[in-house]
């Protein structure tokens, strides 16, 4: 049978349809080594073929396989892991392997010195062979989110670490495959970190293979959103490493993973000054044109990270990358629009960017995509919204001019979204800075929906919803609305958090309300003055005066209450 093409998929289904998936699976229960060897060698190669491996888990091939695993012939338990590998390639197969032993006993074959000597006997190079077909098997097994935690119950994440040091690439492809893909677990990001597996990660973003340079990357990227991780790539230089992979652009997925890494990378504000100075923007901007939306969601999140820096915003405007992440916002897919709308909200800070920004009519695209049903897209196109307003030379005329636009943006204070309703009490806080749209927004019910989030627990939403109180405050009868809507009571309880952002605007909220002499009384009833007079003490100034200025108006109230009684 050997001598026939295995890989044909018509040699395949024939050796299927006379019935000798069957005959080859039942020579896996004799007791002749040479049968088993001879059974697996076949079955290895023909069952990279979809239908064949389906076929094999239905005819119970694996738990076979399986107890395989324990033989104390190399050569077999080489053949059975690889040949596990194939197919473990769907959710039911990879289960099977877990619930008959399967992961344990594939954890165990890693166990192996990764010897550096390239003068090995041929022990020593079948006990490396054993270890690399059982991380393959991992590998496949590790697409599983349960079987991710088998490998690390039984021990595989420090013997992955140990084989990492290796100098072979064809066992560094399935270990860091491996390990790529259990990143997503917050475990395995833990131990990648503290087993000093960064270091090597680094090291292969150098090698030859592109495939092993694309999974190091991938590992780096989905292990990025831990802090120390970010600071490790850069104590162990891997950030150039990173940025010269942007030069294999033919290798989309090298790309992606690539760019995704620097993406992340690039959270940590240490790390973008050394992307600075490895001239990543207009890279970065080259890559905004032509590229499959995988490569473009890395690209617009890592441009979104790296504005955060006054030099890279001018930047991005004298490489003209402001009009190619504008035309984005009209894009479909939502991975690339939350970004994006966070890359042009970073721009906007700057008003030469903002300038260019409104004259592309970026800022009605932002607007449009509040009605996006995703909440991740409305709170990302909030927040950009909030520079644009505050930036550009006719805010409040801008915001005008879009039909509808105050009522839609009012109307998401009845999400159900944190997130959302964070960023949009920070954008009703600049719209209302305008005393016409305050006018409109006030129309539009805008008192008492805030009031009715005012016993929310989230500092964040707390900090952004009282600046909106303080600045709605400043129109009609809004301050006495407030307090007929109770919202004044939960917001001295806001005095009591231990974030220093949410006093200062929860004070300055309280000083407008406590020009109205029913707060006053509500405020005082609820024990606001001697909070407010131990946030007096602050370095703050501007929470030191809206403190004082509520503590005054209480006393000015109480003052003329007494003289009125003495009368």
């Amino acid at each position: 049978m050997k001598d026939f093409n295995l890989s044909s998929e018509t040699c395949q289904s024939a050796i299927r349809d006379v019935g000798g998936l069957e005959v080859l699976i039942n020579l896996l229960d004799t007791d002749d080594i040479k049968c088993k060897v001879g059974s697996l060698k076949i079955l290895k190669e023909i069952s990279k073929n979809p239908q064949i491996r389906r076929c094999l888990a239905e005819l119970r091939g694996l738990q076979t396989m399986v107890k395989i695993l324990d033989s104390s012939n190399k050569d077999l338990k080489c053949l059975a892991a690889e040949t596990i590998a194939n197919i473990a390639k769907f959710k039911k197969a990879r289960q099977t392997v877990r619930l008959h032993g399967g992961i344990q006993r594939l954890v165990g074959l890693l166990k192996c010195d990764p010897i550096l000597s390239s003068n090995l006997t041929a022990e020593q190079k079948k006990v490396i062979e054993v270890a690399r077909c059982g991380a393959l098997a991992l590998w496949s097994c590790s697409k599983s989110k349960k079987n991710k935690e088998e490998i690390r119950r039984s021990g595989g994440i420090p013997l992955l670490g140990h084989l990492l040091k290796s100098p072979h690439e064809n066992m560094l492809i399935p270990v860091v495959g491996t390990l790529q893909e259990c990143a997503s677990e917050p475990s395995y990001s833990l131990a990648i970190r503290t087993e000093n597996m960064i270091k090597d990660l680094v090291r292969n973003l150098s090698s030859e293979s592109e495939e092993l340079q694309m999974h190091c990357a991938r590992a780096i990227f989905k292990c990025g959103e831990d802090k120390e991780t970010r600071d490790l790539v850069r104590a162990h230089n891997g950030l150039e490493p990173l940025v010269k992979l942007f030069n294999r652009s033919d290798n989309k997925e090298l790309l992606a993973a690539a760019t995704g890494a620097v993406w992340k990378c690039a959270i940590s504000m240490e790390n973008v000054d050394r992307f600075k100075n490895l001239r990543i923007v207009e890279t970065l901007i080259n890559l905004l044109v032509g590229q499959p939306e995988g490569v473009l969601i890395n690209v617009v999140g890592a441009l979104g990270q790296c504005a955060r820096d006054q030099t890279i915003r001018a930047a991005i405007r004298k490489s003209e990358g402001i009009e190619p992440l504008v035309n984005l916002l009209t894009g479909t897919n939502n991975a690339l629009l939350v970004n994006v709308t966070k890359a042009v909200g970073e721009c906007a800070v700057d008003p030469e960017n903002m300038a260019i920004i409104e004259s592309l009519d970026g800022v009605r695209l932002l607007w449009s995509l509040l009605k996006k049903p995703n909440p991740d897209i409305q709170a990302s196109a909030a927040w950009a919204i909030c520079p644009c307003i505050e930036n550009a030379k006719e805010a409040g005329e801008m915001v005008r001019s879009f039909v509808g636009g105050l009522e839609l943006i009012v109307n998401l204070l009845k999400s159900d979204n944190i997130e959302v309703l964070a960023s949009v009490c920070a954008a009703l806080a600049k719209i209302a800075m305008d005393e016409e749209n305050l006018a409109v927004i006030t129309d539009h019910a805008v008192v008492p929906m805030l009031s009715s989030l005012t016993y929310v627990k989230d500092d964040v939403l707390r900090q952004h919803l009282a600046d909106a109180i303080a600045c709605c405050c400043k129109w009609g009868n809004n301050r006495v609305a407030f307090g007929q809507t109770g919202a004044v009571a939960p917001l001295v309880h806001y005095l009591k958090s231990k974030n220093p952002l949410v006093h200062r605007a929860t004070a300055q909220a309280l000083h407008q309300l406590s020009f109205d002499p029913k707060n006053c009384i509500t405020m005082h009833e609820n024990g606001v003055v001697r909070l407010l007079l131990n946030l007096m003490e602050s370095t703050d100034e501007t929470l030191q005066e809206a403190a004082a200025g509520c503590i005054s108006n209480i006393r000015r109230l109480a003052l003329a209450n007494e003289k009125a009684r003495y009368k």
